[in-house]
C-alpha cells in the first residue's frame, strides 16, 4: 500500500521484490501496526517523506534471506522492525547513548519502506527479537506505542500519580507498565469518549475523564500522547510542585502561551524524540513479566485506508493492525 503524496489515499502497488543489502533482513511482514506517525506523514504534518513511500513502522516479520555481515539472525527467525531504521553510529549524539537524536538518523515508513507491504526490508542492526508469547498481532504494537511511550514514562521521573493524555495504543500499554511500577494512573480522553473512559478503567485507572476536565488530584507526571498542543498548558496546569510533563509525539499543534506561575515551582516540560535501541531491548525483556496485554484490532493490508481513518477519528480501542 503506497503514498505517492498528501491528499492521496494510499494505493494497492506491484512492486519488485526487495533485497537485502550486507547489514539487512529480507522480511516476510506478517504484521504491522498503524500509527498515528503515519497519519502524520501522509497528513503532510512531517515534511519531505521519501516518495513513493510504503508507509508503517510497526512491523513485525519473518526473516526470509540475510545479508553477507548479518550475524544476530537466521532465516525463519521471527523479529520487530521499530520507527528508528538507521543511525550514522559515529556522531557525538549517537557515541554518547543518544542515537535517537543523530542528525542523519533514518526512519522506518518515513525515508524507508516500512511494513504496509508483503515484503520489506530492514537494518538487521535496528530490529529485536520477539517475545514468543505474542502472536503477531500482539506483538506489533509493542514496537512503536509501546517504545515510544516506554521511553516517555521513564523520561517522566518516579512520581507516583501520572496523568495520561490521549488514550490510544500508546497510553494502554503504558498504562499497564505504569500500575506494574505500583503508580496511580488517570487517564484523560477526548470529551465525551465514554468507551475509552471504561477502557482506561478496565486496564485500572484510578480515574479517567474528559481532557478538559480538572485532574482530581495534583499530578507527578503527565504523558501527552494526543497531538494537541492546547493539552500541554492544561496538563502543566494539573501539575505539583517539581512535576514533568513530557509531549510524547513527534508532531503536535502549536503550545498556546501560559502564566508563568503554572511553570514556577521547578516544573518541567520536555519532548521524547523518537528511541533508542536500549529501550526496545528494556521494554521487550519486561513485557511478558507484567504481561502486557495488548489490544490489537485487525485488518486486512488491503484495508489500511479504512484503519488509518478509523485511528484519525478513533473508532476503536487500543491499535490497528494490518495483516498480511
Amino acid at each position: 500500500m503506497v503514498f505517492t503524496g498528501v491528499g492521496r489515499p494510499l494505493a494497492p502497488t506491484e512492486m519488485a521484490a526487495p533485497r537485502p543489502g550486507p547489514d539487512q533482513v529480507l522480511l516476510r511482514v506478517r504484521a504491522c501496526a498503524v500509527c498515528r506517525t503515519d497519519l502524520h506523514v501522509i497528513d503532510g504534518e512531517l515534511p519531505r517523506p521519501r516518495l513513493p513511500l510504503v508507509p508503517g513502522h510497526e512491523i513485525v516479520g519473518e526473516v526470509i534471506e540475510k545479508g553477507a555481515r548479518v550475524e544476530r539472525f537466521a532465516v525463519g527467525d521471527r523479529v520487530g522492525v521499530p520507527w528508528l531504521g538507521w543511525t550514522c553510529g559515529v556522531c557525538a549524539a549517537c557515541r554518547s547513548g543518544r542515537e535517537n537524536l543523530c542528525e542523519q538518523a533514518r526512519f522506518t515508513g518515513y525515508q524507508i519502506d516500512g511494513g504496509f507491504a508483503e515484503l520489506t526490508v530492514a537494518d538487521a542492526r535496528f530490529c529485536f527479537p520477539l517475545p514468543p508469547v505474542y502472536s503477531d498481532a500482539e506483538a506489533a504494537p509493542l514496537l512503536c506505542a509501546g517504545l515510544i511511550g516506554y521511553r516517555a514514562l521513564r523520561l517522566a521521573g518516579d512520581g507516583r500519580r501520572l496523568g495520561l493524555y490521549g488514550f490510544g495504543a500508546a497510553a494502554h500499554i503504558i498504562a499497564q507498565v505504569a500500575r506494574h511500577q505500583g503508580r496511580e494512573v488517570y487517564a484523560f480522553t477526548r470529551p465525551g469518549d465514554a468507551a475509552g473512559q471504561q477502557f482506561a478503567r478496565e486496564l485500572g485507572a484510578v480515574w479517567a475523564g474528559d481532557s478538559d476536565t480538572p485532574a482530581p488530584e495534583p499530578l507527578d507526571a503527565a504523558l501527552i500522547f494526543a497531538p494537541i498542543g492546547p493539552l500541554v498548558p492544561t496538563a502543566l496546569h494539573a501539575m505539583a510542585r517539581g512535576g514533568t510533563v513530557v509531549c510524547a509525539g513527534i508532531h503536535m499543534s502549536d503550545i498556546p502561551g501560559f502564566p508563568y506561575d503554572d511553570l514556577w515551582g521547578e516544573r518541567v516540560i520536555r519532548s521524547v524524540a523518537n528511541l533508542t535501541r536500549r529501550d526496545g531491548d528494556e521494554l521487550l525483556e519486561l513485557a511478558p513479566r507484567i504481561p502486557i496485554r495488548t489490544r490489537p484490532v485487525a485488518y486486512p493490508l488491503p484495508e489500511a485506508n479504512q484503519a488509518l481513518d478509523d485511528l484519525r477519528h478513533g473508532r476503536f480501542e487500543g491499535a490497528a493492525v494490518l495483516v498480511t
